[in-house]
């Protein structure tokens, strides 16, 4: 009898919080069609994938090269490499006759089928890799006729052509309702949990709706079952992304939805703290700014996404707002929770950036005192109308006034750090590495914004809550002490408290 055929794949993720989403859904596609999903690069040489999936990042140059360079790692291998995520769909053909390293460039249409494109793969059939379209043009216009438009939209589970919609689900599966597709291929307490995909927004140099469409948001029962499902696995923080979290219910016929879905979703058994990623300044009205500061459960941390501050300039990037305006909303922000985590990032060099307009995005930055700040120099992106602008600056320019504002925001962001000593935080385990446990205040989510490490908490575990006194501070990277617990608690209990 002849052996089976290897039918193991390694699913290799790059990018942001969104892309791990959709890397979790294709795992749970291809385990549902009997495939042995592995997370990242195999190196279990006895029995080694026959298969490499890579989901790429295409957002910025930086990452398009980190994407690249995956693929040609994984090429080095017997296995076949196959690329799917942001940069297969945005190039589709033209990637993969630059990269004929890939075996295989795939879309965000053939995720709902990928098992069967994975076997074809494997068979040495040649699948034609799809034509670059811009995804919006999928989608109704009006938001209110996208509800139940057939349109692939990655890592929002949809079922309706698995048939019976039996997809593998895992542990805390809900035995009836929405099915969850999707595996788990990490092990933290913390998870991203996708509130919509795509954007509406035209920002001058941004490319992303291009590729991931117009905005969709999922529905909350969607949200709910999956929440039910991660925290099932483990899961103790829930991290919801999207490309514009204000902008949730939109499409769904009402736009303050999210300040009803939050206090649900922080309601899940299990659930320790649900924080919200991804906010439009523009959108970001008062009453969802008191939902995110005042509701139990949920993180009072605002990622805010100001990329500059001088008015003239945002006007030139299609974006609204501007110093004074972006200070009213921050001090809005601190009148409800005086303690809450507020970032953003920032682009300099933009075409036409003049140094008054520089001198006023440090004005900005050194007033709003934010917790983190990302810097990022300008640069060209495909099909976006700032591609065609002139007052390009040269390279140059650009990195001085990168090192510039980062230096200005390594400065502003290390004093907030060091006003929060003294105060407490409530502190979820992240990891432990011999005595020292590390972790994340409400202020602090995950691989950005800095950590925390505990002391006085030898007994804690990945996902405890710990309560502590800040005692220290090193850049944004906090120490605290954990406060003992007064009341007695059982190991059933033990779980979902606050320590």
């Amino acid at each position: 009898m002849s052996a089976p055929p290897n039918r193991r794949v390694a699913v290799v993720t790059l990018g942001c919080a969104r892309n791990e989403v959709d890397s979790e859904e294709l795992a749970g596609r291809l385990a549902a069609g009997g495939w042995d999903v592995v997370a990242g690069a195999d190196s279990d040489a006895e029995n080694p994938p026959a298969a490499v999936l890579v989901n790429t990042c295409g957002f910025i140059e930086a990452a398009k090269q980190d994407s690249i360079d995956a693929v040609l790692a994984a090429s080095g291998s017997d296995a076949r490499v196959v690329a799917v995520g942001c940069l297969a769909e945005r190039y589709g053909a033209d990637l993969a006759d630059a990269l004929p390293e890939a075996d295989a460039v795939l879309s965000f249409d053939h995720y709902a089928d990928i098992s069967a494109r994975l076997d074809e793969v494997l068979a040495g059939h040649r699948i034609v890799a799809h034509a670059p379209r811009d995804r919006r043009t999928l989608l109704p216009i009006s938001p209110a006729d996208r509800v139940d438009a057939s349109t692939a939209v990655p890592g929002h589970g949809d079922t309706s052509d698995e048939g019976d919609g039996e997809i593998l689900s895992g542990a805390g599966a809900p035995a009836s309702g929405p099915r969850v597709v999707r595996r788990r291929l990490a092990t933290s307490p913390v998870a991203p949990l996708k509130l919509a995909s795509g954007c509406d927004r035209r920002c001058a140099f941004c490319a992303i709706p291009r590729f991931r469409g117009a905005f969709v948001s999922r529905r909350p029962d969607d949200l709910l079952a999956e929440a039910g499902w991660l925290a099932g696995s483990g899961v103790r923080e829930l991290y919801l992304v999207s490309e514009n979290s204000t902008s949730y219910g939109k499409d769904l016929g009402d736009l303050r939805l999210l300040e009803q879905v939050l206090p649900e979703l922080a309601a899940v058994p299990g659930i320790a703290r649900v924080r919200v990623s991804y906010l439009q300044p523009a959108e970001t009205r008062p009453s969802l700014v008191a939902a995110i500061a005042t509701t139990p459960g949920v993180a009072a941390y605002f990622d805010l996404s100001f990329q500059h501050a001088s008015e003239p300039l945002l006007r030139r990037m299609r974006r609204f707002g501007g110093r004074g305006r972006f200070l009213e909303l921050i001090g809005s922000v601190r009148a409800l929770a005086p303690d809450a985590g507020i970032r953003t990032n920032v682009i300099v060099g933009f075409p036409g950036e003049t140094e008054h307009d520089v001198e006023e995005l440090e004005a900005f930055l050194d007033e709003a005192r934010l917790d983190a700040v990302g810097v990022f120099g300008y640069s060209d992106e495909d099909g976006t109308e700032a591609a065609g602008y002139d007052g390009k600056m040269d390279a140059d320019v650009i990195a001085e006034r990168v090192e510039r504002l980062a230096g200005l925001a390594d400065q502003v962001t290390a004093e907030r750090a060091a006003q929060r000593i003294g105060s407490v935080v409530e502190v979820l385990v992240d990891s432990i590495d011999g005595d020292g446990v590390e972790g994340r205040a409400a202020h602090q989510a995950p691989e950005v914004d800095g950590v925390t490490t505990l002391v006085g908490a030898a007994h804690a575990v990945p996902g405890d809550l710990i309560r502590a006194r800040v005692v220290g501070s090193d850049g944004v990277d906090l120490a605290a002490e954990a406060i003992p617990r007064l009341e007695p608690t059982g190991p059933a209990a033990r779980r979902p408290s606050v320590r």
